[in-house]
């Protein structure tokens, strides 16, 4: 009898392993995406994970492993299986009925600005026995644009109270909408974004804030990203790039007309108003700051054979070195208006002298 049931363990066990060898992958299905197309850094998005067993067979354990960079980093419960290296490892042990579907929602922190991939999940199955394991790997294709982190509303302004002090002139032609003026009553022609409802609540009509005058606006943003310093200063660099995308947010809220270049990224056109900002921000998330850019002197060196009137030409760069100095002096003895957006550590003395042409706008990280 002993012998008998022996036999027939062997038996059932050979014969689940050659039923599960040959089936477990049949019916299964494994997705992996990011819930959301964009983020900003500092968000907590989400990944989810949907692993479907459509077939009349029970799998005991499926193993799903998933790498993605680590400046993507799980957070609260999802932090227990998780494991960060050179990558952010996770994995995910199911167990799964038949005709069952299994939804996980894996919080992680957005820590860094970038453009991030998951193109493949590794999974594992086992048999019922847990003795022999099969293997797949399953490409899925998921991207999360992270977006830099826009500064401070009230640092920003004062930037661009920098911009309007350039441009604001006698002839008052266009209104300047950082250049606060005044109140006044509202007239039909007047946008509703001009309406001040705090101050038309206390009256008996509408009341539209009124700005002062400026010329056609054109601007032309170069950020630098490359970094001329013997001791490299990462986050100085990104603190530039954090700039860049909240003032042309600014400026392209207003209608404004401004194109934004670099030596680490390819040239944004934005013209036709706020829709178009998120297509600079994902040009921004994918700069590399790991890959070799051209100096900023050379590009510069390029504006020069190119300048043209009526633009305010914006450059925002934490590099000093005498070849930047000199490009951007030159720049500004052109007669076309500069301002120099220089991130610098707190309380960093400035080393380079005034320029004539050219305002100088010290940035300090964390001030």
């Amino acid at each position: 009898m002993l012998l008998l049931l022996l036999a027939g363990a062997g038996a059932f066990y050979l014969l689940q392993h050659i039923i599960y060898k040959k089936y477990w992958n049949t019916g299964l299905g494994v997705a992996t995406e990011f819930e959301v197309r964009s983020a900003y850094e500092g968000d907590i998005s989400y990944l989810r994970e949907e692993i479907t067993n459509d077939k009349p067979l029970p799998i005991p354990a499926l193993e799903v492993n998933l790498a993605m960079d680590r400046s993507l980093k799980f957070s609260g419960e999802a932090k227990d299986n998780a494991n960060v290296t050179d990558q952010s490892y996770r994995r995910d042990i199911f167990s799964l009925f038949m005709r069952q579907r299994v939804i996980r929602r894996l919080p992680f922190v957005c820590e860094k600005r970038g453009y991030y991939e998951i193109t493949k999940a590794e999974v594992i199955g086992y048999d019922f026995f847990f003795r022999r394991s099969f293997h797949n790997d399953r490409m899925v294709k998921t991207a999360l644009f992270v977006y830099p982190r826009l500064v401070d509303t009230h640092r920003i302004a004062l930037l661009s109270k920098a911009v309007s002090g350039m441009i604001v002139t006698q002839n008052r032609l266009f209104p300047d909408p950082f250049c606060f003026s005044g109140i006044r009553d509202y007239h039909p022609s007047d946008p509703m974004h001009h309406i001040n409802w705090k101050a038309s609540a206390k009256s008996q009509g509408l009341l539209v804030n009124q700005f002062d005058s400026t010329t056609n606006i054109r601007m032309r943003m170069i950020l630098d990203t490359e970094d001329s310093g013997i001791v490299r200063r990462d986050d100085l660099t990104e603190e530039g790039i954090r700039i860049a995308a909240s003032l042309a947010s600014r400026i392209v809220k207003e209608k404004m007309e401004l194109t934004v270049t670099g030596n680490g990224m390819q040239t944004v056109y934005l013209k036709d108003g706020a829709g178009q900002i998120q297509r600079l921000y994902q040009e921004l998330s994918r700069i590399d700051l790991r890959k070799p850019v051209q100096r900023l002197w050379k590009e510069l060196e390029k504006e020069k054979e190119k300048l043209q009137a009526g633009i305010i030409y914006v450059v925002i760069s934490m590099n000093q070195d005498t070849d930047t100095v000199n490009s951007v002096a030159s720049m500004g003895k052109s007669g076309c208006p500069v301002l120099w957006v220089m991130p610098v550590p707190v309380s960093s003395e400035q080393t380079v002298p005034d320029i004539r042409g050219v305002n100088i706008f010290k940035w300090e990280m964390n001030g």
